[in-house]
C-alpha cells in the first residue's frame, strides 16, 4: 500500500491547524496546540513505519496488518471530513478561509482515487477471505468468519469515508457529481447484496422451521436456525448502517427499507416511514396476487375437502350417539340418566374434535404444534378457573355414585325440586310452582343431598287430634277403617294408627300408611279429608287450643 497518498491528509491537518484560532480549538478539544501537533505527528510516522513493514513483512502477518493500516487510515479520513466542516463554518469573505480551502480544494482532488482503490483492493480481501472460510473446517472456520466480518466493517468505513468526501468537496464549492454518480453506484450495488442476503436467510429460516415441525427432535435443525439468525442479525446491522450513508446522500432507500421492515425483527421503527410500509405492503399485494392466481384451485380444493370432512364428520358424530344411547338404553345397563346424557353428548363431541383435527391437517395446519398450543392454553384456563374445576369434581362425584337422577326430588342445598338435568358444572332443578334453579356442582357435593324420591315406597305421616271426652276404640276403629278404604295404600307394610302422646287441649294420633312414592300426595290428601268427614259423621271432636282465662274484679 502506498502510504503517502493516505497521509497527505494528515498533513494537511499539520497546514491547517495554525490558520484559524476556531480551527485549532475545534480538533485539539481540550489538549493544547503543540500536543495535537505531535500526536498527528506520531500518527503520521507510525502510518510510515506500518506501511514499510507491511511490504516486508511475512505472509502470515501481512491480513493483520492491512487490517490495522486500514483502520487507521479511514480514521485519519474522518478527522479531515471533521476539518472541513469545521473551516465551511467560518466567514466567506474570511482571507484566511479562502486561502485554507484553496488549499483543501487542490490536496483534496486525488483522495477519491485512493478511496476506491483501497475499496478495490478490501473487496478481494474480502473474496479470498471467503474462500479459504468455505474450505476450512473447525477451529479455524470461526477465526476466519471473525476476520471476515472485520473486512466488511473496514468496506463500510471506506464507504464512509466516501461519503464524507463528497460532502467535503460540496461544502467547499467543488465539483463532486461524477464522484456522488459512482459513490452511489457502489452503494446501490452494496444494498442489493445485503438486501438480497437478508431476503435468502429468511427464506432458509422459514424452510427449517418447516422441517423442524415435521422432526422436532432434530437438533441439527435447531442449531442451523440459531446460526442463521445470527448471520441474518449481521447482515441487518450492515444494511442499517449503509442506508445511513444512503440517506446522507438522499439516495432512494425505500424498497431496502422495506426488505428491513418484512423479513427482520427488532428493527428500529425510526429506520421506517410510511414510504417504506406503502412498499412493503404493495409487494406483498402483488405478491399475494400472484400466488392466489397460481394456488387458487389447490385452496378451493383444499376448503372442499375441508367443509366435506366436517359434514362427514357430523354425520358420523350423530350415528355414533345413536348407536351410544341404544347402547345405554339396554336394560342391562344400571346407568344413571344423567350419565348416559353425557356419554351420549361427550361421544358426538369427542368425533366432531376428531373431524376438525382431520379437517385442518388437510388445509396444511400441523396438529402437533395446534396440540401444544392446546395444552399450554388449557394449564392456563385451568389455573385461572380453579372453582370451576371444583365444579368439575363434584360433578364427576355425582355421577359415580348416583345420589339423583332425573326427575328425582331432591333437597340440596336449601332448594328443593325435580332434577331435570346435569353436567359436568352444574345440575338444573325445576320447583313445583315452576321456577328454575341452576345450583353449582360444589355446592350440591358439599352439602347434604336429601332424595325424596329416591325409594319406590314411602310412608305418610300424619297425627290427628280428639277431645279427651271422645272414645278412643271408637276413634281407632274409624281411622283404620278410613287407611284401608283406600287402594293406594299397600297391605304390606301394615299401617301404623296408634295413640301417640296426651296433648294440653287434644289426645293425638299418629296415621303412618305406607304407599308407593308416586301416590304419596294422593294418599296424604285423601286421609285428611276424610278423617275430618267420617270425626264430623260420628261424632268425634276435633279440639283446638283452649285456655281458661280468669277475670277479677277489685273495688274502687
Amino acid at each position: 500500500m502506498n502510504i503517502r497518498s493516505l497521509a497527505f491528509l494528515s498533513l494537511l491537518l499539520l497546514a491547517l491547524l495554525p490558520a484559524h484560532p476556531l480551527v485549532a480549538q475545534t480538533v485539539t478539544e481540550s489538549q493544547n496546540l503543540d500536543e495535537a501537533i505531535q500526536g498527528i505527528e506520531k500518527t503520521i510516522e507510525g502510518l510510515k513505519l506500518s506501511s514499510k513493514r507491511l511490504e516486508t513483512a511475512a505472509e502470515s502477518e501481512q491480513s493483520a496488518l492491512a487490517f490495522r493500516l486500514d483502520q487507521r487510515s479511514i480514521r485519519l479520513m474522518d478527522a479531515v471530513a471533521k476539518l472541513v466542516r469545521q473551516v465551511s463554518t467560518l466567514p466567506e469573505e474570511d482571507p484566511e478561509r479562502q486561502a485554507i480551502m484553496k488549499r483543501i480544494r487542490a490536496d483534496l482532488a486525488g483522495t477519491d482515487a485512493i478511496i476506491f482503490q483501497r475499496i478495490e483492493v478490501l473487496q478481494k480481501r474480502i473474496a479470498a477471505n471467503q474462500a479459504r472460510a468455505d474450505a476450512a473446517g473447525e477451529p479455524d472456520i470461526y477465526t476466519l468468519q471473525a476476520y471476515g466480518h472485520g473486512l466488511e466493517g473496514l468496506r463500510l468505513g471506506y464507504y464512509a469515508a466516501l461519503v464524507n468526501l463528497i460532502e467535503s468537496r460540496e461544502a467547499l464549492g467543488g465539483a463532486a457529481e461524477d464522484l456522488r454518480q459512482r459513490a452511489e453506484a457502489i452503494l446501490y450495488q452494496y444494498a442489493e447484496k445485503l438486501s438480497g442476503r437478508i431476503e435468502l436467510l429468511s427464506a432458509t429460516l422459514r424452510e427449517i422451521k418447516t422441517k423442524s415441525a415435521a422432526d422436532s427432535a432434530n437438533s441439527s435443525l435447531q442449531s442451523a436456525a440459531n446460526e442463521i439468525r445470527m448471520e441474518q442479525g449481521i447482515e441487518t446491522s450492515r444494511l442499517q448502517s449503509l442506508l445511513k450513508l444512503m440517506a446522507r446522500l438522499e439516495m432512494d432507500t425505500v424498497s431496502y427499507r422495506s426488505v428491513l421492515l418484512r423479513e427482520t425483527r427488532g428493527v428500529s421503527l425510526g429506520m421506517f416511514d410510511t414510504e417504506a410500509v406503502m412498499a412493503m405492503l404493495g409487494e406483498g399485494w402483488e405478491t399475494s396476487k400472484v400466488a392466489l392466481v397460481e394456488k387458487a384451485p389447490d385452496i378451493l380444493l383444499k376448503l372442499v375437502a375441508f367443509v366435506l370432512i366436517i359434514l362427514a364428520f357430523r354425520a358420523l358424530a350423530r350415528l355414533v350417539k345413536r348407536f351410544i344411547k341404544s347402547a345405554l338404553n339396554k336394560p342391562a345397563v344400571n346407568l344413571s340418566a344423567l350419565l348416559k346424557d353425557i356419554l351420549i353428548s361427550a361421544s358426538g363431541a369427542l368425533v366432531m374434535l376428531v373431524g376438525i383435527f382431520v379437517a385442518l391437517s388437510q388445509i396444511g395446519i400441523s396438529l402437533g404444534p395446534a396440540l401444544a398450543g392446546l395444552g399450554v392454553a388449557g394449564f392456563i384456563v385451568g389455573f385461572a378457573l380453579q372453582d370451576t374445576l371444583g365444579n368439575f369434581a363434584a360433578g364427576g362425584m355425582i355421577l359415580f355414585y348416583r345420589p339423583y337422577d332425573v326427575n328425582d326430588y331432591v333437597e340440596v342445598s336449601g332448594a328443593s325440586g325435580l332434577v331435570k338435568k346435569m353436567n359436568l358444572v352444574s345440575t338444573t332443578i325445576t320447583t313445583f310452582d315452576n321456577q328454575t334453579l341452576v345450583i353449582p356442582n360444589s355446592k350440591i357435593w358439599g352439602d347434604v343431598i336429601k332424595n325424596v324420591t329416591a325409594q319406590a315406597t314411602r310412608r305418610v305421616d300424619m297425627e290427628f287430634g280428639i277431645s279427651y271426652s271422645d272414645d278412643i276404640e271408637k276413634t281407632e276403629r274409624v281411622l283404620r277403617e278410613i287407611v284401608e278404604s283406600h287402594e293406594k295404600v299397600l297391605a304390606e307394610p301394615e299401617p301404623m294408627i296408634h295413640l301417640h302422646k296426651l296433648g294440653d287441649s287434644s289426645i293425638n294420633f299418629v296415621v303412618r300408611p305406607w304407599t308407593a312414592t308416586t301416590d304419596y300426595w294422593e294418599v296424604y290428601w285423601y286421609v285428611t279429608r276424610e278423617v275430618k268427614m267420617r270425626f264430623d259423621k260420628e261424632g268425634i271432636s276435633i279440639p283446638f287450643p283452649q285456655r281458661d282465662v280468669h277475670v277479677y274484679h277489685q273495688n274502687s
